[in-house]
Protein backbone atom coordinates (compact mmCIF):
# COMPACT_ATOMS: atom_id res chain seq x y z
CA UNK A 1 0.00 0.00 0.00
CA UNK A 2 1.40 3.39 -1.02
CA UNK A 3 1.70 6.21 1.51
CA UNK A 4 1.24 9.75 0.22
CA UNK A 5 2.02 12.88 2.23
CA UNK A 6 -0.10 15.98 1.60
CA UNK A 7 1.57 19.05 3.13
CA UNK A 8 -0.61 22.17 2.92
CA UNK A 9 -1.81 24.67 5.52
CA UNK A 10 -5.19 24.97 3.77
CA UNK A 11 -7.13 22.17 5.42
CA UNK A 12 -9.90 22.29 2.81
CA UNK A 13 -7.35 21.52 0.08
CA UNK A 14 -5.97 18.62 2.10
CA UNK A 15 -9.49 17.28 2.62
CA UNK A 16 -10.29 17.61 -1.12
CA UNK A 17 -7.12 15.88 -2.27
CA UNK A 18 -7.50 13.16 0.32
CA UNK A 19 -11.00 12.43 -0.97
CA UNK A 20 -9.69 11.97 -4.53
CA UNK A 21 -6.52 10.09 -3.61
CA UNK A 22 -7.37 7.79 -0.72
CA UNK A 23 -8.24 4.33 -2.02
CA UNK A 24 -7.68 0.73 -0.99
CA UNK A 25 -4.14 1.04 -2.36
CA UNK A 26 -3.23 4.53 -1.06
CA UNK A 27 -2.99 5.87 2.47
CA UNK A 28 -2.91 9.67 2.86
CA UNK A 29 -0.83 11.30 5.60
CA UNK A 30 -1.67 14.93 6.44
CA UNK A 31 0.53 17.86 7.49
CA UNK A 32 -0.46 21.52 7.88
CA UNK A 33 3.02 23.00 8.21
CA UNK A 34 6.54 22.22 7.04
CA UNK A 35 7.86 20.97 10.38
CA UNK A 36 5.01 18.49 10.78
CA UNK A 37 5.56 17.32 7.20
CA UNK A 38 9.27 16.73 7.78
CA UNK A 39 8.53 14.75 10.96
CA UNK A 40 6.21 12.49 8.96
CA UNK A 41 8.86 11.93 6.28
CA UNK A 42 11.37 11.02 8.99
CA UNK A 43 9.04 8.59 10.78
CA UNK A 44 7.04 7.03 7.92
CA UNK A 45 7.96 5.28 4.67
CA UNK A 46 6.44 7.92 2.42
CA UNK A 47 6.17 6.97 -1.26
CA UNK A 48 5.25 10.41 -2.60
CA UNK A 49 4.85 13.96 -1.27
CA UNK A 50 2.47 16.70 -2.39
CA UNK A 51 3.98 19.94 -1.09
CA UNK A 52 2.59 23.48 -0.86
CA UNK A 53 5.15 26.31 -0.93
CA UNK A 54 3.64 28.91 1.40
CA UNK A 55 3.36 27.01 4.70
CA UNK A 56 4.04 28.17 8.28
CA UNK A 57 7.08 27.13 10.37
CA UNK A 58 8.95 25.84 7.30
CA UNK A 59 8.07 26.74 3.72
CA UNK A 60 7.83 24.22 0.92
CA UNK A 61 11.20 25.13 -0.60
CA UNK A 62 13.01 24.33 2.65
CA UNK A 63 10.95 21.17 3.05
CA UNK A 64 11.91 19.94 -0.43
CA UNK A 65 15.60 20.57 0.31
CA UNK A 66 15.42 18.61 3.55
CA UNK A 67 13.48 15.75 1.97
CA UNK A 68 16.06 15.52 -0.80
CA UNK A 69 18.87 15.39 1.78
CA UNK A 70 17.22 12.35 3.33
CA UNK A 71 15.68 10.64 0.30
CA UNK A 72 16.92 11.26 -3.24
CA UNK A 73 14.23 9.24 -4.96
CA UNK A 74 10.86 9.98 -3.36
CA UNK A 75 8.64 11.74 -5.94
CA UNK A 76 7.73 15.31 -4.94
CA UNK A 77 4.92 17.26 -6.60
CA UNK A 78 4.57 20.94 -5.76
CA UNK A 79 1.04 22.38 -5.54
CA UNK A 80 1.27 26.13 -5.16
CA UNK A 81 -0.38 29.48 -5.83
CA UNK A 82 3.05 30.78 -6.88
CA UNK A 83 2.73 30.69 -10.66
CA UNK A 84 5.72 32.49 -12.17
CA UNK A 85 8.36 30.70 -14.23
CA UNK A 86 10.99 31.57 -11.61
CA UNK A 87 8.90 29.80 -8.96
CA UNK A 88 8.70 26.68 -11.15
CA UNK A 89 12.42 26.83 -11.85
CA UNK A 90 13.26 27.09 -8.16
CA UNK A 91 10.95 24.21 -7.24
CA UNK A 92 12.41 21.90 -9.89
CA UNK A 93 15.93 23.10 -9.15
CA UNK A 94 15.51 22.07 -5.51
CA UNK A 95 14.38 18.60 -6.55
CA UNK A 96 10.63 18.64 -7.24
CA UNK A 97 9.49 16.24 -9.96
CA UNK A 98 6.44 18.22 -11.04
CA UNK A 99 4.76 21.59 -10.35
CA UNK A 100 1.00 22.16 -10.31
CA UNK A 101 -0.45 25.65 -9.85
CA UNK A 102 -3.53 26.58 -7.84
CA UNK A 103 -6.39 26.52 -8.56
CA UNK A 104 -6.11 22.97 -9.81
CA UNK A 105 -8.31 20.14 -11.03
CA UNK A 106 -8.30 17.33 -8.42
CA UNK A 107 -8.54 14.71 -11.16
CA UNK A 108 -5.37 16.08 -12.78
CA UNK A 109 -3.52 15.88 -9.46
CA UNK A 110 -4.77 12.32 -8.94
CA UNK A 111 -3.63 11.35 -12.46
CA UNK A 112 -0.16 12.79 -11.90
CA UNK A 113 0.16 11.09 -8.52
CA UNK A 114 -0.77 7.72 -10.00
CA UNK A 115 1.65 8.27 -12.88
CA UNK A 116 4.49 8.99 -10.45
CA UNK A 117 3.63 5.90 -8.41
CA UNK A 118 3.62 3.75 -11.56
CA UNK A 119 7.03 5.09 -12.46
CA UNK A 120 8.28 4.45 -8.95
CA UNK A 121 7.01 0.87 -9.05
CA UNK A 122 8.54 0.30 -12.47
CA UNK A 123 11.90 1.59 -11.27
CA UNK A 124 11.78 -0.59 -8.17
CA UNK A 125 10.93 -3.65 -10.25
CA UNK A 126 13.95 -3.33 -12.52
CA UNK A 127 16.19 -6.34 -12.21
CA UNK A 128 19.22 -4.98 -14.05
CA UNK A 129 22.35 -4.58 -11.92
CA UNK A 130 23.78 -1.95 -14.21
CA UNK A 131 22.45 0.09 -17.10
CA UNK A 132 24.34 2.73 -19.04
CA UNK A 133 24.05 4.60 -22.33
CA UNK A 134 27.16 6.08 -23.95
CA UNK A 135 27.13 8.61 -26.77
CA UNK A 136 30.51 10.08 -27.65
CA UNK A 137 32.24 11.11 -24.42
CA UNK A 138 28.96 11.23 -22.43
CA UNK A 139 27.93 8.17 -20.40
CA UNK A 140 24.54 8.09 -18.69
CA UNK A 141 24.49 5.80 -15.65
CA UNK A 142 20.81 5.08 -15.15
CA UNK A 143 21.17 3.14 -11.90
CA UNK A 144 23.37 5.81 -10.31
CA UNK A 145 21.29 8.70 -11.71
CA UNK A 146 24.32 10.56 -13.04
CA UNK A 147 26.35 11.31 -16.14
CA UNK A 148 30.08 10.86 -16.62
CA UNK A 149 31.74 13.26 -19.06
CA UNK A 150 35.15 13.07 -20.67
CA UNK A 151 37.57 10.18 -20.71
CA UNK A 152 38.85 10.79 -24.21
CA UNK A 153 42.47 11.77 -24.86
CA UNK A 154 43.39 14.91 -23.01
CA UNK A 155 40.13 15.04 -21.04
CA UNK A 156 39.55 14.22 -17.39
CA UNK A 157 36.39 12.41 -16.35
CA UNK A 158 33.70 14.38 -14.55
CA UNK A 159 30.67 12.94 -12.75
CA UNK A 160 27.47 15.02 -12.52
CA UNK A 161 24.37 14.06 -10.53
CA UNK A 162 20.91 14.22 -12.12
CA UNK A 163 17.41 14.58 -10.75
CA UNK A 164 14.92 11.86 -11.68
CA UNK A 165 13.17 14.08 -14.22
CA UNK A 166 16.49 15.03 -15.82
CA UNK A 167 17.46 11.36 -15.94
CA UNK A 168 14.30 10.29 -17.77
CA UNK A 169 14.53 13.11 -20.33
CA UNK A 170 18.21 12.48 -21.01
CA UNK A 171 17.65 8.72 -21.20
CA UNK A 172 15.05 9.28 -23.91
CA UNK A 173 17.20 11.70 -25.91
CA UNK A 174 20.37 9.58 -25.66
CA UNK A 175 18.54 6.36 -26.52
CA UNK A 176 18.33 7.50 -30.15
CA UNK A 177 20.90 10.23 -30.90
CA UNK A 178 19.96 12.64 -33.70
CA UNK A 179 16.30 11.63 -33.54
CA UNK A 180 13.98 14.55 -32.86
CA UNK A 181 11.62 13.97 -29.91
CA UNK A 182 8.52 16.13 -29.55
CA UNK A 183 7.66 17.86 -26.29
CA UNK A 184 4.72 15.44 -25.89
CA UNK A 185 7.05 12.43 -26.16
CA UNK A 186 9.47 14.00 -23.68
CA UNK A 187 6.73 14.84 -21.20
CA UNK A 188 5.18 11.38 -21.37
CA UNK A 189 8.58 9.73 -20.93
CA UNK A 190 9.63 11.82 -17.91
CA UNK A 191 6.30 12.15 -16.11
CA UNK A 192 4.42 9.04 -17.35
CA UNK A 193 1.46 11.29 -18.00
CA UNK A 194 -0.85 11.65 -20.97
CA UNK A 195 -1.99 15.11 -19.84
CA UNK A 196 -1.02 18.12 -21.94
CA UNK A 197 2.73 18.70 -22.05
CA UNK A 198 3.88 21.50 -19.76
CA UNK A 199 6.12 23.74 -21.91
CA UNK A 200 7.61 25.60 -18.95
CA UNK A 201 8.56 22.43 -17.09
CA UNK A 202 10.18 20.94 -20.20
CA UNK A 203 12.14 24.13 -20.89
CA UNK A 204 13.44 24.16 -17.33
CA UNK A 205 14.62 20.54 -17.56
CA UNK A 206 16.25 21.08 -20.96
CA UNK A 207 18.02 24.19 -19.69
CA UNK A 208 19.36 22.33 -16.66
CA UNK A 209 20.51 19.41 -18.80
CA UNK A 210 22.36 21.78 -21.12
CA UNK A 211 24.19 23.19 -18.11
CA UNK A 212 25.18 19.68 -16.99
CA UNK A 213 25.82 17.92 -20.29
CA UNK A 214 26.86 20.84 -22.49
CA UNK A 215 24.57 23.01 -24.60
CA UNK A 216 26.15 21.67 -27.78
CA UNK A 217 24.72 18.20 -27.12
CA UNK A 218 21.02 19.13 -26.91
CA UNK A 219 19.69 20.89 -29.98
CA UNK A 220 16.36 22.67 -30.32
CA UNK A 221 14.59 21.89 -33.58
CA UNK A 222 12.22 24.81 -33.92
CA UNK A 223 8.59 23.77 -34.16
CA UNK A 224 9.43 20.10 -33.63
CA UNK A 225 11.27 19.38 -30.38
CA UNK A 226 14.77 18.39 -29.24
CA UNK A 227 17.52 15.97 -30.22
CA UNK A 228 20.80 14.74 -28.71
CA UNK A 229 24.08 14.99 -30.61
CA UNK A 230 27.52 13.60 -29.76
Amino acid sequence: MAKILIADDEKEIVRLLKMYLETDDITVLEANDGIQALEIVESENVDLALVDIMMPKMDGYQLIKKIRQKNEYIPIIVISAKVTLSDRVLGIDLGADDYITKPFEPLEVAAKVKAQLRRLNATTAKAETSSTITVGDITLDIDECRIVKGGEAGKSRESVELTKAELKVLELLMSQPKRVFTKEQIYESAWYSDTAADDNTIRVIISRLRDKVGAEHIKTIRGLGYRFEA
